[in-house]
């Protein structure tokens, strides 16, 4: 069914969604979701699991580099996997082996033990990332809309999902039930979605279209092009905007509430608010982002959001008062909350699956920088000081956003 919508024309009326388009939504949604479900659930078993390998901090530590590295690792493999046998293949594959591999960590009894399956998990979680935003980026090309922050949106709501369900069964479930548990719900999710995947057909890889509000002649549909120094750059440019803003998310996640705790004398039941705040501003954030997108345009998203998140996170690490830390840790919420997922789709449809590694991997990498780099500046200055940052970084990709507008 053609798409008669001209693109850069937001005033046009978008014709109706195919039915498989429709289906594949759906189903990318439900990947997410249970992305987001899976990795809530062993993360909230990390204290369990220490306990049970008699690890140090250091150790654990070390243990935990190994979903980072086996992440890093396979989100450039899987790019080219991606190209090879489809994106639709791929990400069944690797829900597999997320669902799989999930189960591994409860036994263990060394760190050492426990690090070597986490690769294994992490790479796991690297792929399937890579694999279904590659999915994700063709079908935004293919709809004409702007719907990447509703995928992501998806994953934050899985994530909610998964934490706040282990949470309540932590006191009742072993950790090698709970996660085996999630095994299985991974597995028939998969077995359902994943069949439903594999019968319908792709839609074109997205760089082989015109790109949505690309102010460009289409590219021929003959395969993957061979990409120039410029759209190289370009892709390396919105990795770095994903790099900005995923450092905060990390730096949130690790430090919000030992800064609300410790700086501001807060109570740890309201302390751990601090981060519930920020994912659930982002979560609503995402949720409204198609509108914003289809109203607004990436570069004003990107650009407000940047400038948003920066006030915000200077407002949550310089603030007198606990209520007032917890506004701000909810406005860099909403700041942060589409400019990751327009950073992917824009590289996604400059180089398909191989551009949506690269900015993945950045900002994985970002993640991941975050929380050391947070620590050494706490030990050099105060630990306010060293959240700030991540305004400065949340200011840095506005400012990129803004001086790629034309391109």
């Amino acid at each position: 069914m053609p798409l008669r919508n001209k693109i850069g024309t937001a005033a046009s009326r978008p014709s109706p969604t195919p039915p498989d388009l429709r289906r594949l939504r759906v189903i990318l949604t439900v990947f997410l979701a249970l992305d987001g479900f899976i990795f809530a659930g062993w993360v909230v078993r990390i204290p369990a699991i220490k306990d049970q390998t008699g690890a140090s901090a250091s150790d654990l530590g070390l243990a935990l580099l190994g979903v980072s590295v086996g992440a890093v690792i396979t989100m450039t493999l899987t790019g080219r996997l991606c190209r090879r046998f489809g994106t639709h293949p791929v990400t069944v594959a690797c829900g597999v082996l997320l669902s799989l591999s999930v189960a591994l960590p409860p036994l263990t009894h060394s760190a050492p033990a426990l690090g070597a399956v986490l690769l294994i998990f992490g790479a796991a979680y690297g792929g399937i990332n890579v694999a279904f935003n590659s999915a994700a980026v063709d079908l935004v090309a293919a709809l004409r809309r702007p719907i990447m922050p509703s995928f992501h949106a998806a994953f934050s709501l899985g994530g909610m999902a998964g934490a706040g369900l282990g949470g309540v069964i932590a006191g009742s479930l072993s950790p090698t039930r709970h996660l085996l548990g999630l095994t299985v719900i991974g597995l028939l999710v998969t077995a359902v979605t994943g069949r439903a995947l594999l019968r319908i057909e792709p839609p074109a890889p997205a760089e082989s279209r015109s790109s949505p509000d690309a102010n460009r002649d289409p590219a021929p549909d003959s395969g993957p092009r061979r990409l120039d120094t410029r759209t190289r750059r370009l892709v390396l440019v919105f990795g770095l905007i994903a790099l900005c803003t995923a450092f905060g998310e990390g730096a949130l996640a690790d430090w919000g509430a030992l800064h609300l705790e410790q700086d501001l004398a807060a109570h740890p039941g309201l302390a751990a608010a601090g981060y519930s705040c920020f994912a659930l501003a982002m979560t609503l954030g995402r949720l409204s982002g198609t509108t914003l997108l289809e109203r607004l345009g990436q570069t004003p998203i990107l650009v407000a959001g940047g400038a948003t998140a920066a006030a915000g996170m200077l407002l949550g690490a310089l603030a007198p008062t606990v209520w007032l830390a917890l506004i701000g840790f909810a406005v860099t919420g909403l700041g942060l909350a589409n400019i990751f997922p327009v950073a992917i789709e824009r590289a996604g449809a400059l180089a398909g699956p191989n551009g949506v590694a690269t900015a993945s991997t950045l900002g994985y990498g970002g993640m991941l920088l975050g929380p050391p780099a947070i620590g050494f500046m706490a030990d050099w200055f105060t630990l306010p000081t060293a959240l700030t940052s991540v305004a400065v970084l949340a200011g840095l990709a506005a400012v990129i956003g803004y001086t790629t507008r034309h391109r």
